[in-house]
């Protein structure tokens, strides 16, 4: 029973890969570049500039972090009988399907309009890869780590973004969702 649970935990972690790999060939066939039209690689891009999320990590990370935080606590209400490997791809599925809902056409226009992205023009396959990857290292941390722990760091997280570039997750979801003019003119203020 146990090696039967460790052999669908695996295919799991197979799956997830597959996924992420079917989300980076979808980005590829909409058109998104590969990497940044600047040419460069940067590991960090911290600058709040056209820059963002072409690049491996930037500010915007911390919030794919989050997301593996709440999609482990997701999968682990709404799959408890199975293995982690089982829930680590449903978190993939769920975040390699939002980084190709993000680089529509009709989510980048959204940015444009409703947030203080006026130059967003979506992200690279790069940072698209990278921000899943984000995603499966807040999982891995989440899996592993206390509850208040993990609270305390995506807590720790938003604050941080707040207090240096005037967004985070959860600015994001709410200008995405139902922009507020005000917030909007306070992060424009930056």
């Amino acid at each position: 029973m146990l090696k039967r649970k460790r052999n669908r935990s695996r295919r799991g972690y197979a799956l997830a890969g597959l996924i992420a790999l079917a989300a980076c060939a979808m980005l590829f066939l909409m058109g998104r570049p590969p990497i940044c039209a600047c040419g460069t690689v940067e590991l960090w891009h911290g600058a709040i500039d056209s820059g963002n999320s072409q690049h491996l990590s930037d500010w915007y990370s911390l919030s794919h972090i989050i997301h593996g935080f709440l999609f482990y606590l997701a999968a682990w209400a709404l799959m408890r009988r199975q293995p982690r490997g089982m829930r680590f791809a449903a978190a993939v599925a769920v975040e390699s399907l939002w980084e190709i809902l993000e680089n529509s056409p009709v989510i980048i226009d959204r940015y444009r309009t409703a947030t203080i992205a006026l130059g967003y023009s979506g992200d690279s396959i790069l940072n698209s890869m990278s921000d899943i990857g984000m995603m499966a290292l807040g999982f891995a941390f989440a899996a592993r780590a206390p509850v208040w722990l993990t609270v305390l760091a995506g807590i720790g997280f938003e604050l941080l973004a707040l207090w240096v570039i005037r967004d985070n997750l959860t600015l994001n979801v709410l200008m995405l969702v139902w922009p507020v003019e005000a917030v909007k003119a306070w992060q424009s203020a930056f």
